[in-house]
């Protein structure tokens, strides 16, 4: 499906994340300004601060310890503590620093919470899904900010820390017994104990335990991928949003036991001697996880018959047979998500943001003699059929653009319309089909090609965090948005269509038009910009050829 191996992808996935996630960008509490406010819940007493007309909840453990004698296990119960509980961030899980948080540890199950009051209101809950692969990452990034949803649309918003790398995803059910059982899957466990959590205590900050949203972007769509087709998470959710990060496979049992097997080749561990893996300590692993293959071997899909391809390496989440009954939309939809809506999409240049982290701008300067060099390695005969096709439809496009718009939608595009395409195929509940496509004017790097609408660049977007300035003489840019005013418009339609999605099911806006739901007929797809519009049957020719060369 993608023009480059999906594990290539996933490993420039993960380091683009790292990237971003280093910079450490985290809003800061102005508490000399700042009110509190306090709430009762089973372990004890917590301080929240009330900033702007939002209480912000930061660091709520939501399950115990995980270190020690409960590595690769369920979480042991929260203590509970005495006095009043400060709203501080909780611990990301393990992983290289994260500026403006605390050091990175194995004992991380915490969340936050963004509400516009704790009085009992019923508002609906929009649960969300870190990025990062599912080796970095934290929910106390400045873009993914909660303040202003809350704020702004009436919501609540909840991000959870959650076990990450060989520390969440190391499958030991063949080795270990039945007292870790899970263990290939115990990062997305993680996050159901989180929504457990949520739909016993959320009541008390503002928020309905039966209206709950999940949503996540990058590798936090491919959790909300698992979520959607996990049995112990249906209960606690009722809609979904799957964004950039189209989670159609995960790794195969047979793979991950692979990895388990290398991961002990490389400590000199025999596999009966796997406990000696609770006595390493937590840094000691990490270090050895990254010597390993970065993310784990997402399988590709060539044509519908083709056999998932074998390889050891990476962590992510397992299909197990158990957690994780199956792969999340392959062969189909899960049946267990049938009728709960779902949002999917991608941005139009997801491929800029690669681009932009690994410096690659000679891309920026091919022709098409160019183009046609660097896709045959992967594409073969197929190429000039690929590149004939994008340039009859995109007829005054540059060999970059071409570029960027076949990589684009080879690594997220065609996922999400395959996600779209086996729902519709169930005939339940709705799910619709997005593109996000407001055009940043920043530069990538020192070229002249603009930023376009990158990957990750809409996650400020969507959390409203593009916003004028408090002091209409300061200059405002993001850090992928650019600068002009319009993006303020592009991204209060976004975070409007999300949060109406998440209180009714149904996204709406004003000034938007009805956005209808996909079907196999019209194939309907909302673009999102500063007009936002629907177009039936986008990428109609394009598509037609990705499925004559069988990546679809």
């Amino acid at each position: 499906m993608s023009l480059i191996p999906r594990r290539s992808f996933l490993s420039r996935l993960s380091l683009a994340s790292a990237a971003v996630a280093a910079g450490g960008f985290t809003f800061p509490v102005q508490a000399g300004r700042d009110q509190f406010v306090e709430v009762e819940i089973a372990p004890g007493r917590l301080r929240g601060v009330r900033h702007e007309g939002v209480n912000i909840f930061r660091g709520i453990p939501y399950g115990g310890k995980v270190s020690g004698n409960r590595r690769f296990r369920r979480p042991g119960p929260v203590e509970p503590w005495a006095g009043v509980r400060s709203s501080v961030f909780g611990a990301p899980a393990m992983q290289p620093p994260r500026q403006n948080e605390p050091a990175p540890a194995e004992d991380c199950l915490f969340l936050n919470i963004w509400t516009p009051a704790n009085d009992n209101r019923k508002r609906p809950v929009m649960f969300y899904n870190h990025g990062g692969g599912f080796v970095i990452g934290s929910g106390a990034s400045q873009s993914q900010d909660g303040s202003n949803l809350a704020r702004n649309f009436d919501v609540v918003v909840v991000q959870t820390n959650h076990r990450l790398g060989l520390f969440g995803f190391l499958y030991l059910d063949e080795i270990a017994g039945e007292e870790y059982a899970g263990s290939g899957n115990m990062g997305m466990l993680d996050i159901v104990a989180g929504l457990k959590w949520v739909h016993d205590n959320i009541a008390q900050f503002g928020g309905d335990p039966e209206n709950v949203m999940i949503f996540g972007e990058s590798g936090g769509g491919a959790k909300t991928s698992c979520l959607y087709a996990m049995p112990s998470a249906a209960s606690y959710f009722n809609k979904a949003s799957i964004e950039s990060g189209p989670g159609v496979r995960m790794t195969p049992k047979e793979v991950a036991a692979e990895t388990t097997a290398m991961l002990l080749r490389t400590l000199n561990i025999a596999p009966a001697d796997w406990r000696k893996l609770l006595d390493i300590p937590a840094a000691d692993l990490l270090a050895v996880q990254n010597r390993l293959p970065f993310v784990p071997p997402f399988i590709d899909k060539d044509n519908p018959k083709k056999k998932p391809t074998p390889g050891a390496g990476g962590f992510g989440p397992v299909v197990d047979g158990k957690v994780l009954p199956g792969h999340p939309f392959d062969p189909t939809a899960p049946s267990i998500s049938k009728n709960k809506p779902l949002l999917v999409g991608w941005n139009e240049d997801e491929y800029n943001f690669f681009i932009w982290q690994r410096k690659e701008v000679d891309l920026l300067k091919m022709d098409f003699e160019g183009l046609k060099k660097k896709l045959e390695p992967f594409h073969g005969a197929d190429t000039a059929k690929m590149i004939a096709t994008y340039r009859k439809t995109m007829p005054d496009a540059s060999a970059p653009d071409i570029f960027v718009a076949i990589s684009s939608i080879a690594m997220m595009g065609l996922g999400s319309i395959d996600i779209a395409e086996k729902k519709a195929n169930q005939h339940g509940a709705p799910v619709y089909l997005y593109n996000f496509g407001y055009k940043s004017e920043k530069k990538i790097l020192d070229t002249d090609y603009p930023m376009g609408t990158p990957h990750a660049m809409d996650i400020s977007f969507k959390f409203n965090n593009e916003v004028p300035p408090k002091d209409p003489s300061q200059p405002s840019e993001s850090f992928f948005g650019g600068s002009r005013p319009e993006r303020f418009i592009a991204s209060h339609h976004f975070a409007e269509l999300w949060t109406t999605f998440a209180r009714t099911g149904k996204p709406a806006a004003a000034d938007v038009p009805e956005w209808p739901a996909y079907n196999l007929e019209d194939r309907p797809t909302m673009r999102i910009d500063t007009r936002c519009e629907v177009i039936d049957n986008r990428f109609a020719e394009e598509l037609a050829m990705w499925k004559s060369i069988g990546k679809v």
